[in-house]
C-alpha cells in the first residue's frame, strides 16, 4: 500500500511492518493524550444519580411518615432504612446495565432519558418481585412513593447535567477530537453541522480524503488534509483522535470499510462513526435490521400525521388553559402597560397561515408603534422572507421588555384553545412568506403552527432563514410527544436567557 500521509513532520513514511510496530508502541502514549474529563464523565453522572437516589429515599420515608393518607407504623423506618440501601445499589447497577452511562448517550437526543425510565421500571419490578418472594415486610406506601419520585428526580438530574455538559462543551471542555474521512464535499457538510452545534462536543482536527485528492492541503471549508483514506491508522497514531468519522463517499465498498475498521481494532478508545447519506431523520424513525450480513436501515414514514392526533390536541388544550390560569394577572398587567404607554390597542392582530394553508388571526401583545405597518416600507428585509430586525426603531419601550421575555406571545394561548395553533410547532408564517415558499417549505403547513418550537429553543431570530426552515421541517417529519415536552422545557431556559429575542 502506497503511503502519502502528511503529518506535522511532512516526511513520507512507508506503512509497512515498521509502521505497525510503531502503532503498537504508541498505545501507552494514547492513554496519556486522552482527555481525563471524558473518561470521568460517566463517573460524574453516576455520582449525580447517587445523590438523586439518596434524596429520593429521604423524601419517600418522610412522606410515608407524614402524609395522612398512609397509616402510621412504627416499623416503617427500620424496615425501609435497610431496604433502601439495597434498592439504591440495585438501581445504580441496572442504570449501568441498561447503558445509561455510555458516553454516546450524554448531551443530545432522547435515548438517555428513555434508558433511565426503562431501567427504573425494571428496578421497580425486580424489587417488588424479590420482596414478595422473600416475604420482606416492605412498606407499600414507601414503595409507591419511592420509584415515582426517584424517576422524576433522576430525569431532572440528567436534564440539569445535560445542560451543564452542553455549556462546558460550547466553552471547549469535554470535547472529543474528530478525524473526518471522506470526499471534501461530504466532509464540508459534516463539518458545518459539527461547527454549528458546538454543544455536541465534537472538535474537528483534520480529515482524510481519497487518493484522487492526495495533493490537497486544505478543503474548501478550511479543514486540514492529514493524508489519504488508506492511511487512517497512521493518522490515528499521530493525532490520537477520539472519533474517526466516516462520511458518505468515504469508501467505495463495504469491504474497504471493514478493512479500515480492522486497522483500528487495537485502538480501543477510538469510536468509529459512519454517517449514511441520510440527514434530519430522528432515531425513532430509524431501524437497523441485519439481513444476510447486511445492516439494512429502515426509515419510518414521516410523523406529520401523528402531530395532528387527538392526544396532542388534548395536551395543547389542557396545557393552554392551565398556563392561562397561572399567568392571567401578568398578562393583564402587561396589557394595561401597553395600553397606557401610547393609548393604542393592547393586542396586535395579524393574519397568519395555519395548517393546510388556512388563514387565522394571530394574537400578540402589541410591541410596536401603532403606525408600524405603514413604516415597514422604510426598512429593508435583512434575511430572505423572514423579517425581524434587532434594532427595529418601531419597537416601543414596553415592546422591548415583552419581546425580551417573549411575553408578547402569551395571547396566542387563546389561539391554542381555539385550535388554530399548538403549544409546540413550526413558526406561524405570514401569507407573504408562504407565497415565496419552495415546494419543500410547504411541508411546514402539514401541522399546526406553534407558540414555540425548535426554532425558538435554537436561537430564535439569531437563526438564518435556512436554519429556521430546516428545524421546522425536522420537527414536522420527526414529531413525538417526548420531543414536544423537551422543547417546552428548553423554551423556559431560552426565554430566561433571552437568546435571539428582539
Amino acid at each position: 500500500m502506497t503511503d502519502c500521509w502528511r503529518g506535522p513532520t511532512s516526511s513520507a513514511r512507508p506503512a509497512s511492518s515498521t509502521g505497525s510496530a510503531r502503532s503498537r508502541s504508541r498505545k501507552g502514549r494514547w492513554a496519556e493524550v486522552r482527555p481525563e474529563g471524558i473518561r470521568l464523565l460517566p463517573w460524574l453522572i453516576g455520582a449525580g444519580d447517587l445523590v438523586m437516589i439518596a434524596l429520593t429515599t429521604v423524601l419517600a420515608i418522610n412522606f410515608r411518615l407524614t402524609l395522612a393518607v398512609f397509616d402510621t407504623a412504627t416499623d416503617v423506618l427500620d424496615n425501609t432504612a435497610l431496604a433502601s440501601v439495597f434498592f439504591g445499589a440495585t438501581w445504580l447497577v441496572l442504570l449501568a446495565f441498561f447503558g445509561t452511562y455510555e458516553r454516546h448517550v450524554f448531551g443530545a437526543g432522547t435515548e438517555e432519558f428513555k434508558l433511565v425510565v426503562n431501567a427504573s421500571f425494571f428496578t421497580g419490578a425486580l424489587v417488588a418481585t424479590m420482596a414478595y418472594l422473600m416475604q420482606y415486610p416492605l412498606s407499600r406506601g414507601f414503595f409507591i412513593l419511592y420509584f415515582p419520585i426517584g424517576v422524576l428526580l433522576l430525569l431532572v438530574g440528567r436534564l440539569v447535567s445535560r445542560r451543564i455538559i452542553q455549556r462546558l462543551r460550547s466553552a471547549g471542555h469535554f470535547n472529543e477530537k474528530v478525524l473526518l474521512v471522506g470526499t471534501p464535499g461530504y466532509i464540508g457538510e459534516i463539518h458545518t453541522v459539527l461547527a454549528r452545534e458546538s454543544w455536541l462536543g465534537y472538535s474537528v482536527i483534520g480529515c482524510l480524503v481519497p487518493s484522487d485528492y492526495a495533493g490537497l492541503e486544505r478543503t474548501s471549508a478550511g479543514i486540514p488534509v492529514l493524508g489519504v483514506i488508506d492511511d487512517v491508522r497512521a493518522a490515528v497514531d499521530e493525532h490520537a483522535p477520539d472519533i474517526v468519522f466516516f462520511t458518505a463517499g468515504a469508501v467505495s465498498s463495504s469491504t474497504q470499510l471493514r478493512r479500515l475498521a480492522w486497522d483500528l481494532e487495537d485502538h480501543q478508545h477510538v469510536q468509529i462513526i459512519v454517517a449514511p447519506n441520510v440527514t434530519d431523520v430522528s432515531s425513532e424513525r430509524v431501524r437497523i435490521r441485519p439481513v444476510a450480513g447486511l445492516p439494512l436501515m429502515h426509515l419510518g414514514r414521516s410523523r406529520s400525521q401523528l402531530a395532528t392526533n387527538d392526544a396532542k390536541r388534548a395536551f395543547d388544550l389542557v396545557g393552554a388553559l392551565v398556563i392561562l390560569a397561572l399567568v392571567w394577572p401578568l398578562l393583564l398587567a402587561v396589557m394595561l402597560w401597553v395600553k397606557r404607554y401610547d393609548g393604542g390597542p393592547a393586542l396586535f392582530r395579524q393574519t397568519r397561515v395555519g395548517r393546510e394553508g388556512v388563514e387565522f388571526t394571530c394574537l400578540k401583545l402589541r410591541s410596536m408603534h401603532v403606525d408600524a405597518e405603514a413604516r415597514l416600507a422604510e426598512l429593508e428585509a435583512r434575511d430572505h422572507v423572514l423579517f425581524k430586525a434587532a434594532d427595529d426603531p418601531r419597537v416601543t419601550k414596553p415592546g422591548k421588555f415583552i419581546r425580551r421575555f417573549s411575553l408578547d406571545e402569551l395571547p396566542q394561548l387563546w389561539n391554542v384553545v381555539r385550535g388554530e395553533m399548538s403549544l409546540v410547532g413550526p413558526r406561524p408564517p405570514l401569507a407573504s412568506e408562504v407565497e415565496q415558499y419552495e415546494d419543500d417549505m410547504l411541508r411546514r403547513l402539514n401541522v399546526l403552527p406553534g407558540m414555540t418550537g425548535l426554532w425558538q429553543v435554537s436561537g430564535r431570530s439569531d437563526l438564518s432563514w435556512e436554519d429556521t426552515v430546516r428545524l421546522d421541517l425536522y420537527y414536522v417529519d420527526n414529531w413525538s410527544m417526548v420531543q414536544d415536552l423537551l422543547i417546552l422545557a428548553r423554551t423556559v431556559t431560552a426565554v430566561l436567557a433571552s437568546r435571539g429575542a428582539y
